[in-house]
């Protein structure tokens, strides 16, 4: 009896023991894991600087003059935004869906994670998940992906005590932010700025109920509740989260009930490198940035880094000259690609010039053109002969071509995709505001995705008569003359001896007629050769070259008579920039497109200005003003009078090179100097005649609607006024007291 008294306590002692044991356990196990987390055993934890500046990669944003986003440099198209500019609706909707007691728990919801642990002993799935947000975003900004499922729990428990130390650093508020910034929405939209413009083009402030609710939907699973591929997926998931925001008080259910049955409405804009304004721009700016970020150093004494540190650049590009440009150059040159086509039509070897044969194109244009190819540089290597190279490359391939109607899914060879490409003109276009330097407009070419090369800084290009100008400039700054001085119309002879030349040079006007003279005025209207050649003898090419120079070329320049033709190769913004001397009173200031860098702060880390530079007196370049008025007002610029209807004071300078292979127009108003250049990539592609070839067909059309864009567009103030007169006039006579008609013919 007593035995069996004794026996019984025991087991009664021993089962409270391990009953108490069996509490006392998990309690036990869960303080070591935490203890292991938080000492550092099982990984380390950040630090409080860390937390302070969590490393989070955020995208350089590029911004227009007037504050338009152009474009984003990134590794993660992410880019910060304020708790403050976050709709309410998408506060509400995330915290609903994914932590209702956020505002009453200090990182981990032991409520939730009791919720869990039933759903875990009864097999209930739906009883919801037990991270927090704040246990999101740690593991969002500190962990990595686990290798097992061990790994997986210690990850979890180093999530508590970072969660924690993060709700003991950042407010509430701070914390949501912070998620939203840094959440992955796919397709290029890292963080909720990002994914707002993308899927809905909208600001996180300005979204409605249904679109925020959409993509608070897809925090769940992104892949799978992704509106481009699975839209019925996620208009279901959408409209959970419109049911968790009526559970908690945040939505009325009449309206849930009225937005429940209304299909996603996206308003996908596709991040992408060659879409968007000013691709060419972009694409040049990111190599200065790059180039200014390799000499400045951040707070951390790290080098910035413009795809990750979340710089802003400010450009002096504005959003709405460089539409009116882009459009300008698009619709020109699709209009003249069709009359491009229809010029060489039914012409063998087109469009290469007829002087070229069947040979000579293989040899000299394609064979190079091949070797230049992405297919040849990945083949290279195979060191083929020439015959087994043009059977690779006469091998019929499905591919997708460019085509001003939209790409065209097609099967060429390799070779014919060449020649195809060979066939197109491409033309450029920039814009500067003389008064300052800054660079307003900037295209590059016709298609970026298409055609990379960009003609306005990287491509110089034989010039013709646009450089004519800066060889009446050198005359009229050493001598002083009127636009009515008088010159001979007669070839004029640059003997060999004397300028160090094979034979002797003998310029010929386009039209081959002499006899008579011409003012300068007459000379520069009409392109004329024998006074640009007259004027060279004079000045003599060092005079010339010098003050080029100093209105910004710095291309080279050969020393020789010809150059008074314009046998030189310059790039666009070269030119343009040296023409807005003459716009701004004489005074040269070097173009720039960057006014200003911040840090993602807003921190101003760098501003940027150029200074005027005198080159001319206001005499003199007033003088010259008048010059290139005549171009308009009775020379090869008049079609901007008679055809396109441009009544206010323009000066400008038409060009065509050796072959019409090159037509160039630079004019300018009293605030804005704007060039365009038109051509093919290879010069062997041109119009067969001058007609066609002319600049004042080819580049002119451009030039002429871009400004009456501007004109008409009340968002843009471009002067209509007159250019300014010296405060203490002119010495010589500016009106010749005839005024010749308009002709159209030597536009050389």
């Amino acid at each position: 009896m007593i035995r069996n008294i004794f026996k019984a306590k025991s087991i009664y002692i021993l089962c409270k023991y391990c009953f108490g044991i069996c509490l006392l356990l998990p309690v036990l196990t869960l303080s070591i894991c935490l203890f292991l987390a938080s000492s550092g055993s099982w990984g380390d934890l950040p630090n409080f600087q860390e937390l302070e500046n969590p490393k989070t990669n955020l995208a350089t944003e590029v911004f227009s003059s007037d504050n338009k986003i152009l474009g984003k440099y990134f590794y993660e198209n992410r880019t910060h935004v304020e708790y403050d500019n976050l709709s309410p609706y998408l506060i509400n909707a995330l915290i609903a869906t994914e932590d209702e007691r956020f505002f009453n728990h200090s990182g981990v919801d032991f409520i939730a994670l009791i919720r869990v642990l039933k759903g875990l002993i009864t097999g209930n799935a739906n009883l919801g998940g037990g991270s927090t947000i704040t246990q999101q975003l740690a593991k969002m900004f500190f962990s990595k992906k686990p290798s097992s499922k061990i790994e997986r729990v210690k990850q979890k428990f180093k999530e508590w005590i970072i969660a924690v130390r993060i709700e003991r650093q950042y407010s509430k508020q701070e914390i949501i932010a912070m998620y939203l910034n840094r959440f992955d929405f796919l397709n290029l939209a890292v963080g909720i700025k990002s994914a707002s413009k993308i899927y809905f083009n909208a600001s996180p402030a300005n979204l409605r109920i249904e679109e925020a609710a959409t993509l608070i939907g897809m925090a769940k699973n992104p892949s799978l509740y992704n509106p481009l591929r699975r839209i019925e997926k996620t208009k279901h998931r959408r409209n959970i989260v419109l049911n968790q925001m009526v559970k908690n008080n945040y939505l009325a259910k009449s309206i849930r009930d009225s937005l429940a049955i209304i299909p996603i409405e996206l308003n996908y804009n596709k991040v992408d490198h060659n879409e968007g304004q000013a691709t060419y721009f972009r694409e040049h700016l990111r190599s200065f940035i790059a180039d200014w970020a390799k000499n400045r150093e951040s707070e951390t004494g790290e080098k910035y880094n413009i795809y990750k540190d979340g710089l802003k650049i400010y450009t002096t590009i504005n959003y709405e000259m460089q539409k009116h440009a882009e459009d300008a150059v698009k619709n020109h040159i699709k209009i003249l690609q069709e009359k491009f086509y229809e010029h060489w039509e039914g012409f063998e070897n087109a469009p290469y010039d007829t002087s070229w044969r069947a040979g000579q194109i293989d040899t000299l244009i394609l064979m190079p053109a091949i070797k230049r190819s992405e297919r040849y540089r990945k083949i290279k290597h195979l060191k083929l002969s020439e015959s087994d190279l043009l059977d690779v490359f006469n091998l019929p391939t499905p591919m997708s071509v460019f085509s001003w109607s939209g790409r065209i899914d097609t099967i060429l060879s390799p070779l014919d995709s060449i020649k195809y490409y060979n066939y197109f003109l491409h033309s450029s276009l920039i814009s500067i505001e003389s008064s300052t330097g800054q660079i307003k407009a900037w295209v590059g070419g016709i298609n970026h995705k298409q055609f990379k090369y960009d003609h306005v800084q990287e491509g110089k290009r034989q010039v013709g008569s646009t450089f004519k100008p800066f060889i009446y400039a050198t005359a009229i700054d050493q001598f002083k003359y009127s636009p009515c001085f008088k010159v001979p119309n007669v070839q004029v002879i640059f003997e060999k001896e004397e300028w160090g030349l094979d034979e002797d040079y003998i310029p010929e006007n386009a039209n081959k007629k002499y006899g008579g003279e011409f003012t300068l005025i007459e000379g520069l209207a009409k392109s004329k050769n024998t006074v640009s050649a007259y004027l060279m003898k004079r000045v003599k090419p060092k005079k010339v070259i010098s003050l080029a120079r100093k209105m910004g070329i710095k291309s080279y320049l050969p020393s020789v008579p010809s150059l008074c033709l314009g046998t030189a190769e310059i790039s666009l913004f070269e030119m343009t920039g040296a023409y807005s001397t003459f716009a701004n009173e004489g005074m040269y200031i070097p173009p720039y497109f960057v006014s200003r860098i911040e840090d993602k702060n807003g921190v101003v880390l760098e501003n940027f200005s150029n200074v005027p530079v005198e080159v001319l007196s206001k005499e003199k370049n007033h003088i010259m003003v008048k010059l290139l008025e005549g171009v308009v007002n009775q020379g090869s610029g008049g079609r901007l009078r008679w055809k396109y209807g441009l009544t206010n004071q323009i000066a400008a300078k038409t060009g065509t090179t050796q072959n019409h292979s090159d037509g160039w127009f630079i004019g300018f108003t009293p605030d804005l100097a704007t060039g365009v250049w038109t051509g093919a990539d290879n010069r062997a592609v041109r119009f067969r005649d001058l007609h066609m070839g002319q600049g004042a067909e080819m580049a002119l059309p451009i030039w002429a609607n871009y400004m009456a864009s501007l004109y008409n567009d009340n968002s843009v103030s471009i002067s209509k006024e007159d250019f300014p007169f010296p405060e203490n006039g002119v010495s010589v006579t500016l009106d010749c007291n005839k005024r010749k008609e308009i002709n159209n013919d030597d536009e050389f």
